[in-house]
């Protein structure tokens, strides 16, 4: 489909109502849909009216993959208006969407896992007769949902061929002077060659798709010319020129054997796919990373994304705690702090202090005002009515007062004596003295 939109050709396919793009695949474009019930799912448009129809074709390939593990299903495949529809199961993001969100580069860990999955996603759709021919990062989507992002699906199968009789297993025929299939930068050196694709063309294009995922990069990306056959001709030149050894420096010895194995092979070989995972998993070992089944995009920021609908797969993170509403009356103390998006927990009642004979102040009263002590301990209340000394000792003097911080204390720190009282004691001591 040579025209580029953002909004779907037309408004309804079956029972799905169309909403924006969400991608494009080697034919076709493909956008969300969703019906009355809320169901979400992916449909790809194609011209009717276009040179060469592949829609209706990749269709019966993901019929024949039907069952397969990491192989999404087709609900709907037909004619809707001026436009083939295929209508299939709704994914996540493809492998380059998650490679660009992670700094464009993969740890170890994370392409010594994807490659397990990609391995055994082109295992079943040998075992089925096709050759994907097409193997890329944006042709591999991670489920949608907390623990289906974990697994890798592939998809896009408009080059999908059939490279042997189902009911005999006869191979098809060597053949040469074949146009490049697929996308050049993962593209075997056989296809740049223009040999007939194989099972190990796409193990081969798997390996490219690795070391981009670990490097960044590969040596042959950027490169200029003035036309696309041109640039096919310099990329399968640096390609050749690129030896495995030199393509994996830095890396384990294992990437340079996988690559060396895939060139191996002859034409109508069966691959080895467990040994190709052994290679892997050997390296996952060694390395001592833990069997936790994450991720690098596990780590990534929650946010909406991109290829979803109006709804996400995962339900959205709770609203934070609402404020209280102004004018509601105010506690008495102030509860403690509450714990960053924890629910405000309602002000306990002050109860009236006992130990030093403080009083809780009414409701709606003035606090009183209260100074400080040297030592920061609050100074006794000037306002409140002295309390009568208990008989017996003198009192220990409180921890963290400071005398000189109140003149109207004396020694022990209590509140000063009554005026009345002190006369009476004056008076005993007057009539005692004229007794004597």
């Amino acid at each position: 489909m040579s025209e580029k939109r953002a909004c779907p050709p037309v408004k309804r396919v079956q029972s799905f109502t169309l909403h924006k793009k969400i991608g494009s695949g080697s034919f076709g474009e493909i956008f969300s849909g969703v019906n009355e019930g809320g169901e979400e799912v992916a449909v790809k448009l194609e011209a009717v009216e276009t040179r060469h129809p592949q829609l209706l074709y990749e269709s019966r390939v993901y019929r024949a993959l039907a069952g397969s593990a990491g192989v999404p299903t087709v609900r709907w495949c037909g004619v809707e208006g001026d436009h083939n529809a295929m209508v299939m199961e709704l994914l996540g993001p493809s492998l380059e969407d998650l490679f660009n969100q992670c700094g464009r580069r993969f740890t170890l860990k994370t392409v010594l896992s994807v490659a397990g999955q990609l391995l055994e996603r082109l295992e079943a759709v040998h075992v089925r007769h096709f050759v994907h021919r097409d193997v890329k990062p944006d042709n591999f989507l991670v489920g949608r949902g907390a623990v289906a992002s974990r697994v890798v699906h592939a998809i896009d199968f408009g080059l999908a061929k059939k490279y042997r009789d189902p009911r005999s297993h006869e191979h098809i025929p060597y053949r040469e002077n074949k146009n490049l299939t697929g996308t050049a930068r993962y593209a075997s050196i056989n296809t740049h060659v223009g040999i007939e694709p194989s099972r190990r063309d796409d193990l081969e294009s798997l390996g490219y798709v690795l070391m981009y995922l670990a490097r960044g990069s590969l040596p042959w990306q950027g490169l200029k010319a003035d036309t696309k056959a041109k640039k096919y001709e310099r990329i399968k030149k640096r390609k050749m020129e690129t030896s495995a050894a030199t393509l994996c420096d830095g890396f384990a010895p294992e990437f340079r054997r996988y690559f060396e194995y895939c060139r191996s092979l002859r034409f109508d070989d069966r691959p080895d796919y467990a040994y190709l995972r052994k290679l892997f998993l050997d390296v996952y070992k060694r390395e001592k990373f833990r069997d936790d089944n994450l991720f690098d995009w596990d780590f990534l920021p929650r946010r909406a994304p991109p290829w979803d609908a109006a709804r996400g797969a995962d339900a959205p993170p709770p609203p934070p705690a609402p404020a209280a509403r102004r004018g509601a009356p105010k506690a008495k103390e102030e509860a403690p702090a509450a714990a960053p998006g924890a629910p405000a927990r309602p002000r306990a009642k002050a109860s009236p202090e006992k130990k030093r004979g403080a009083a809780a102040p009414r409701d709606g009263a003035p606090a009183p005002r209260r100074g400080k002590s040297s030592r920061g301990a609050p100074a006794p209340d000037a306002n409140k009515p002295p309390r009568a000394a208990a008989p017996g000792p003198r009192a220990r003097k409180p921890r963290g007062r400071d005398d000189a911080a109140d003149p109207s204390s004396e020694n022990d720190g209590g509140p000063r004596r009554s005026t009345r009282k002190k006369e009476s004691v004056e008076r005993y001591v007057a009539n005692s003295a004229t007794v004597d």
